[in-house]
């Protein structure tokens, strides 16, 4: 059996948390149905209108920091973001087996960090929903750096403030242009998510290595601990 990860050189586990250890159908939802819909009633629009309206401000900004800020989507649109999320808080679930990660990384001693792009607003009430936020020793979030993770500048702001040797680490996300970064960084380990919204089918990931969901890395970590 093919060996994922190489635990042995991992003494950090850091963690991406949409797509990685919550299920993206929450975000998914939130920002193709009921953004817009809330968009086009607030503005007297179609629902298609507003797609059509909101659609081009999303694009102009993808994989940027703006991106990931309820603030700058509160204003922009009008809508309470944060607000929303709470209204529909009971749609934000983990991804299946990603608990028992957790758990097995902990149970291990290894350091188990989250790295997110999500703003303050998002992780605090997702990681206080869930009760995820008691397995992470620290959250690295990048709107404290003022760099997205698909920056590099992102990962030496973040080691600067939190010391971790990259070498050492095993870095999981659904993002390619955010594995890339932490790979061209040089994380030790990088893994993609092939299947982070349990509504869709996976997707290829083929510049990296890869699983389905972080079940597929529990076993042999349980083993390793």
């Amino acid at each position: 059996m093919q060996t994922i990860v190489n635990w042995d050189a991992v003494e950090w586990v850091l963690l991406d948390m949409d797509g990685t250890i919550l299920d993206l159908s929450f975000d998914n939802y939130f920002w193709r149905e009921l953004v817009p819909q809330r968009y086009a009633e607030k503005n007297g629009l179609t629902l298609k209108h507003a797609r059509e309206v909101l659609q081009p401000k999303f694009e102009a900004v993808q994989h940027t920091l703006p991106w990931y800020c309820t603030d700058y989507w509160s204003e922009l649109t009008g809508l309470d973001m944060a607000g929303l999320k709470r209204e529909v808080r009971e749609r934000i679930g983990p991804i299946d087996g990603a608990e028992d990660f957790l758990k097995a990384v902990r149970a291990s001693g290894r350091r188990l960090w989250l790295a997110t792009n999500a703003h303050a607003d998002s992780w605090r009430l997702k990681l206080e929903y869930t009760g995820f936020g008691r397995y992470f020793e620290q959250v690295i979030c990048s709107h404290d750096f003022g760099y997205p993770k698909e920056d590099l500048r992102f990962w030496a702001a973040a080691q600067a403030a939190h010391p971790f040797d990259p070498a050492r680490t095993l870095f999981v996300d659904d993002s390619m242009p955010v594995l890339s970064a932490a790979q061209a960084f040089g994380i030790g380990q990088v893994v993609g998510i092939r299947q982070p919204d349990s509504l869709l089918p996976e997707r290829p990931l083929d510049a990296f290595t890869s699983v389905r969901t972080l079940a597929e890395l529990t076993p042999a970590l349980s083993a390793a601990g």
